[in-house]
C-alpha cells in the first residue's frame, strides 16, 4: 500500500556511502513480515531498519531519534536485551527518509516461532512487562508523551473500531464482535497512574528462543513507542502471544486484577480488529495474527464470557 522500495543493492550503497567502516560486510535483506520497516542484516552483529511508509522526512527522523533514545533508557533495565542504537543514516540513492542501524539480536520473532504453549515464555513475558513498568516515567504522562493515541482512553477508539467492524463483514463473526465491543468500549480507567509500556507487544516485536513448550523470550524489538500509558496496554501480549493455559500463568505472575485485565482485553481487541481486513491481501501474516487474537478474545469474553 504505497510502500517505499528497499532492496539489498540500495542498502549496500547507503552503508558504503554513510558507514564506510562497515562497507565490506555482506548485506542480507530479511523476509518481510511487518509493515513498518524493511530490515537488513549487515554482517553478523548489525541490522539496518528502513521505514517503509512514505512520510514527512523531519517527522520520520524525529521518530527514529525517539526510538534510539528509548533504547538507551531501556538498556540494563530489562531482563531481555533490546537492540542498541549504532548510527542514524540519512536519505540517499533515491531513498527519501532517515534510517537506523542497531545491534543484531539472535532469535526468531513470534510470527515464525509460536511461543503460545510455553509457560516459561509466559513468565518471561510477565517479567518483561514488570520491568517496563518499573522504568521511571520522569513525571511524563500519556497525553504529552505518546505519539499515538493507543493507551489513553478506550472509548476514544470507538469510531475506528466501528469502521473496522463494518469492513470485516464476511471475514469475522461481526455480530458477536459488536456485542463484545459494546461491553469493552466504556470500561473505566480508574485512578491508576500511567506507567512505562512498550505499547505494541505483538508477534513481530518479540524474539523467541527454543520452541514449543520450551520456548523462552529472547529479546524485545521496536521500542520507539515505549512511554507512559495505561498499564493495561501491555496486557495485549497475553492475547496476541499466549494460549489459554500460559495466559493464566502470565496473569498470575503479574497479579492482574479483573478491571485492568478487561482493559487489556479491550486494547487487544482494538489493536487486532484492524489487522484482519486491512492486511488481508497485502500481509496475510499480520491478518492472521489479528484473526487469532480476536478468536481468543471471543472464546474468553464473548456472549458467555
Amino acid at each position: 500500500m504505497g510502500q517505499l522500495h528497499v532492496d539489498e543493492a540500495l542498502v549496500s550503497a547507503l552503508v558504503a556511502d554513510q558507514l564506510p567502516a562497515y562497507a565490506d560486510r555482506p548485506v542480507r535483506l530479511l523476509a518481510q513480515t511487518g509493515t513498518v520497516n524493511a530490515i537488513a542484516r549487515i554482517g553478523d552483529d548489525l541490522a539496518a531498519r528502513f521505514p517503509l511508509q512514505p512520510g514527512e522526512p523531519a517527522l520520520v527522523r524525529a521518530g527514529l531519534e525517539r526510538e534510539a533514545d528509548a533504547a538507551r533508557r531501556l538498556v540494563g533495565r530489562l531482563r531481555v536485551p533490546v537492540p542498541a542504537p549504532v548510527a542514524l543514516g540519512e536519505p540517499g540513492r533515491g531513498y527519501p527518509l532517515a534510517w537506523s542501524t542497531q545491534t543484531w539480536l539472535p532469535g526468531r520473532d513470534a510470527t515464525t516461532t509460536d511461543p503460545g504453549a510455553s509457560d516459561a515464555f509466559a513468565r518471561d513475558l510477565a517479567d518483561l512487562v514488570a520491568d517496563l513498568r518499573a522504568v521511571p516515567t520522569r513525571g511524563r504522562t500519556f497525553v504529552v508523551e505518546r505519539r499515538t493515541n493507543r493507551g489513553g482512553t478506550i472509548a476514544d477508539h470507538d469510531a475506528w473500531v466501528r469502521t473496522c467492524l463494518t469492513r470485516s463483514e464476511g471475514l469475522l463473526d461481526v455480530p458477536a464482535l459488536r456485542r463484545l465491543w459494546g461491553r469493552l468500549r466504556d470500561l473505566p480507567r480508574g485512578d491508576e497512574p500511567d506507567l512505562t509500556t512498550h505499547g505494541d507487544l505483538i508477534g513481530g516485536n518479540v524474539l523467541v528462543t527454543g520452541s514449543g513448550t520450551g520456548a523462552r523470550l529472547g529479546g524485545l524489538l521496536d521500542v520507539g513507542g515505549t512511554g507512559p500509558a495505561d498499564p493495561a496496554l501491555d496486557l495485549v501480549g497475553a492475547w496476541h502471544l499466549l494460549e489459554d493455559g500460559p495466559r493464566e500463568v502470565f496473569r498470575a505472575a503479574l497479579g492482574v486484577g479483573e478491571a485492568p485485565w478487561r482493559r487489556g482485553v479491550a486494547w487487544a481487541f482494538e489493536q487486532a480488529i484492524g489487522l484482519v481486513w486491512y492486511y488481508r491481501t497485502t500481509n496475510p501474516v499480520m491478518s492472521q495474527q489479528g484473526r487469532r487474537t480476536l478468536e481468543r478474545v471471543l472464546r474468553a469474553y464473548g456472549d458467555s464470557g
